[in-house]
């Protein structure tokens, strides 16, 4: 009687000074501390029984392995219990397996759910109901649908529950197709009038878009519970019917008695989007009016909602002003700093909740192991790991997961694996987090051995698994041994529809180097969503095809196709490597126009194109005040600073910077060594390079060895920058030697020259550059059968000389030329603007250093081959075709000759125009005689 009501400890009293005790009264006194919530206790009362030999009963076994489902930190217990059962043979008994693969389910561990439920001799449609749970409770409809399949196949009808299961189900797919043939099942089983499959087909239909059938439906119903009105309210809120789905709340308000704190929470939960969010501002407000703001889940929803924004000072402030907060509430606002990047103020939370003894369970820790996701915070990773170990939630399936995908993401591929093979099952998600760590460490070799020992396990593969392994598909060489024969396992696999992995394939084959299987699957695609023009955006880019980037941003806005962050920062970095200002700027305005001036990446890649466009003025005007400006503005600042030859002011800017509060990082530095480097400034260089350490605690990359190098090379101290580079705390790359042999080249030092070349080659045998700098510096120094050797590895080797191009572009056309370039139709007009353009400029004392020829022939033959340079052709088409007085815009691919950049200082002095040239490296301002390189590039 006792239990029954509750009363567990007078229940207790009465069972310990019983004289003697059978079977029934254990059971008894078990089922009522259970019934109470005494789960540990529960579990102690049970470890008893056994040692006493009193067989507990089947309803006393089922209530206590539901129990440590409900505990949420009792999955051992759990096991212990399956175990006893097991042994007891109880597994026959069908209420006892359907708890145990419920509580298996409660855990996330839903093959072993599937596993004790193969292995019922009988199954009833609570054990195929509770099997769905699991699945749909860790987000997998494409089950619930396959257990419905199986389900019928077993002539098992469904009921209320489980019908509503794979109606929500088959909203979350967002099958329409398979809606339809569920609904007809619904009104062939009879159900069609049960409340909770009303509701069901209310949100599904909403959720597919179909808000009409959705208001039938609704309409149609004999009883409304609070359910049916939050559901059809969801449904107009999800298609963007917000001002409907408050008509709909309102209707509730004046029709419904129970319109209460749910409700509210139905409303909030639909508008986590900044677009929403001046409805959600309008619901806090009317949550105060009503006094809900003390309602615990309405407050849970608030927060979800700011955080589903990526407002978590808003969300933090509702926190703080809760007065009553449950586990809900902590995660949700734990999640809020994780999705805004507030890493620190994330894990501080978790420590707060530790210290005042809250209660933490997998939620918590699996997006405090997402806060982790960066190499800095590896330690602390760690330390949370073994927290999971400690409170026992280390057997938990999402937590697991979510430990590989922690060590994956910061590079720790050995730790992430160890922890997958500790797993006691592992599901789709742990292999696709280790074979997508594989792959962001570019290693196609252990992501496909780990793709293949997943297909071994009996693992099924789903789209992500697909792209994953994809993306370690980085090289050339990656496509016959890896891309094509997992093109084929993805037709034979039926994955060759899904538009991601469609996508996937496309940026597969473009890094593959087979950039036309790229556009052809491209040009294949019925219906092209962002992502796919953003991946041929970014195929042609991997490319370098600049001007087919920007044809196909113009695609896609005639195709009315809303441009993204990527699409503007693609199309922009597109427009700066060709210099077209007038694109770049039409693109800007866009992005603008669009709301995206705030974005960080289109400002960046804005503000590149400005400066590599020469349109330093407008850089400085994007930028804010100096005592508002973040790093990344500074960076952008300096960098453009140095491009144009102000190198002085870049050493200011820097110092202005420091002055600020700024710490320096190491892009920073990057661009400072870079301007040092091309102003000449070695010893200020050398002297920021020994800051990076000293000053501000940051470990020197090989960028900036490479600049210390350049920088060293580049004023003849060929000595100290091969001393240097022996010095260096990492083993030198190909851009290191490239560096050295540009210098050698520059100052004619053959034997170190030599050296450098050696080590180049080793390291990229195909480059191009080894044998051009090679050539041109037995050139220069007149080793003409040296120059012929060279020539004929190149030719013996079919490696191929990258073309020096320039070009102009004036209004909407780009006129390009090549060497000794006869192509355009005012051909025989420029070569005559030459004659004249040298005829003045010899008259001025110009004369020719032919030292700069790259062919053994007579003098005159190598002056008249200098003329024949394409940046002169340039020249003389920009002088013809601009009017007298303008600036001259003129753009080369390779570094510009020292005899062209001699000629362009005459023409800026003897014609009289300012020019501004763009090579290779930085930007030449030619005016009155004069260059703001000052010779030195």
């Amino acid at each position: 009687m006792y239990t029954k009501f509750g009363r567990v400890k007078p229940a207790r009293h009465l069972f310990d000074i019983m004289p003697v005790r059978n079977e029934v009264s254990w059971n008894t006194m078990m089922s009522g501390i259970v019934r109470v919530g005494l789960y540990l206790e529960g579990m102690e009362f049970f470890r008893k029984m056994c040692d006493l030999g009193i067989k507990p009963s089947s309803f006393v076994i089922a209530s206590l392995v539901t129990a440590c489902g409900r505990s949420g930190s009792m999955f051992r217990e759990g096991v212990q219990v399956h175990g006893f059962v097991a042994k007891s043979g109880l597994l026959s008994d069908v209420y006892v397996s359907t708890a145990i693969l419920h509580l298996y389910g409660v855990y996330g561990l839903v093959s072993c759910s599937r596993k004790v439920f193969e292995e019922m001799p009988d199954r009833n449609v609570v054990s195929w109901t509770s099997l769905m749970v699991g699945y749909s409770d860790k987000g997998e409809p494409e089950e619930v649908i396959d257990i419905y399949k199986g389900m019928r196949g077993e002539g098992v009808g469904c009921n209320e529950n489980s019908m509503s299961l794979v109606i929500s189900s088959c909203g979350l797919l967002k099958d329409e197709s398979l809606g339809r043939q569920i609904i007809g099942q619904v009104v062939k089983s009879g159900l069609e009038s049960k409340l909770a499959v009303e509701n069901s087909l209310i949100s599904m239909l909403g959720s597919m878009g179909n808000v009409d059938y959705a208001n039938y439906i609704f309409d149609q119903m004999s009883e409304r519970d609070t359910i049916s009105w939050n559901s059809i309210a969801a449904a107009y809120a999800q298609n963007g019917h917000i001002e409907e789905s408050f008509r709909i709340f309102s209707l509730m308000r004046r029709f419904h008695d129970e319109v209460n704190s749910t409700t509210v929470s139905t409303l909030l939960s639909v508008l986590g989007h900044v677009d929403h969010q001046k409805w959600g501002r309008g619901i806090h407000g009317l949550v105060v009016k009503m006094g809900f703001d003390s309602v615990v889940c309405v407050c849970n929803t608030l927060l979800r909602m700011y955080a589903g924004a990526g407002r978590s000072v808003e969300a933090n402030l509702v926190f703080k002003q809760m007065p009553t907060k449950d586990l809900i509430s902590w995660n949700s606002l734990m999640a809020s700093f994780v999705n805004d990047g507030r890493s620190l103020d994330a894990l501080g939370l978790l420590c707060s909740m530790i210290s005042s003894g809250k209660s933490v369970n997998y939620v918590t820790f699996t997006s405090a192991l997402a806060a982790c996701f960066t190499p800095d915070f590896f330690e602390k990773g760690r330390i949370l790991h073994g927290l999971v170990v400690v409170s026992g939630l280390f057997y938990n399936q999402i937590i697991g997961n979510a430990l590989v995908s922690m060590y994956g993401k910061i590079g720790e591929m050995s730790e992430s694996r160890r922890v997958l093979l500790q797993m006691p099952r592992r599901d789709v998600v742990a292999w696709n987090a280790l074979i997508g760590g594989y792959a962001e460490d570019e290693d196609p070799d252990k992501a496909l051995a780990a793709f293949q020992t997943m297909r071994v396990e009996g693992v099924s593969s789903n789209y992500i698994t697909v792209v994953s392994v994809l993306s370690a598909c980085l090289l050339p060489g990656d496509l016959l041994e890896r891309g094509k024969p997992l093109h084929a396992y993805i037709v034979s696999a039926g994955f060759e529809s899904d538009e991601h992995v469609k996508n996937s394939l496309i940026t597969m084959y473009a890094k593959c180097g087979d950039l036309s299987s790229s556009q052809d699957l491209f040009n294949g695609l019925d219906n092209r969503n962002i992502i796919t023009w953003n991946a041929m955006l970014a195929a042609n880019a991997h490319h370098g095809h600049g001007e087919e980037v920007l044809k196909l941003v113009s695609k896609m806005r005639s195709f009315g196709v809303r441009l993204d962050q990527f699409s503007f920062s693609e199309g922009l970095s597109a427009a700066a490597k060709l210099a077209v200002l007038e694109e770049g700027q039409q693109l800007h305005g866009l992005a603008v126009k669009l709301g995206f001036e705030h974005d960080s990446f289109i400002f960046n890649a804005a503000a590149d194109m400005y400066s590599k466009c020469g349109e330093i003025g407008e850089v400085v005007k994007m930028l804010p005040p100096s005592v508002n400006r973040s790093l990344p503005s500074w960076n952008i600042l300096i960098s453009a600073l140095g491009r144009h030859g102000y190198f002085e002011e870049v050493c200011a800017t820097f110092h202005e910077m420091l002055e600020m509060g700024i710490k320096p990082g190491h892009v920073t530095f990057v661009s400072l060594l870079t301007a040092c480097s091309h102003g000449g400034l070695v010893d200020k260089g050398l002297a920021y390079y020994d800051m990076i350490a000293r000053d501000f605690g940051l470990e020197p990359a090989i960028e900036h060895c490479i600049c210390v190098i350049d920088l060293l090379g580049r004023s003849g101290r060929l000595a100290e920058a091969e001393t240097f580079i022996s010095k260096m705390p990492m083993k030198p790359n190909d851009l290191v030697w490239r560096s050295l042999l540009a210098s050698c080249k520059i100052h004619g030092n053959l034997d170190r020259g030599r050296k450098a070349a050696e080590n180049l080659s080793k390291l990229e045998p195909e480059d191009d550059s080894v044998y051009v700098l090679s050539s041109n510096m037995f050139a220069t120094t007149g080793r003409w059968e040296d120059v012929e050797n060279v020539r004929n590895q190149m030719g013996f080797k079919n490696i191929k000389k990258k073309q020096a191009c320039s070009w102009v572009k004036l209004k909407d056309k780009v006129s390009s030329f090549g060497i000794g370039d006869r192509t355009h139709p005012q051909t025989m007009e420029i070569y005559a603007k030459l004659e004249d353009i040298k005829k003045l400029i010899k008259e001025s004392g110009y004369v020719a250093d032919t030292s700069q020829a790259l062919q053994d022939t007579d003098e005159e033959q190598k002056e008249h081959n200098l003329w024949n340079h394409s940046e002169r052709l340039a020249l003389a088409y920009a002088l013809m075709s601009t009017p007298e007085g303008s600036t001259v815009r003129i753009f080369k691919n390779l570094r510009i000759c020292s005899d062209c950049h001699s000629v362009y200082k005459f023409v800026s002095r003897v014609i009289g125009r300012r020019i501004v040239l763009r090579d290779q490296y930085r930007f030449h301002h030619f005016e009155r005689g004069l260059c703001s390189c000052k010779d030195y590039w």
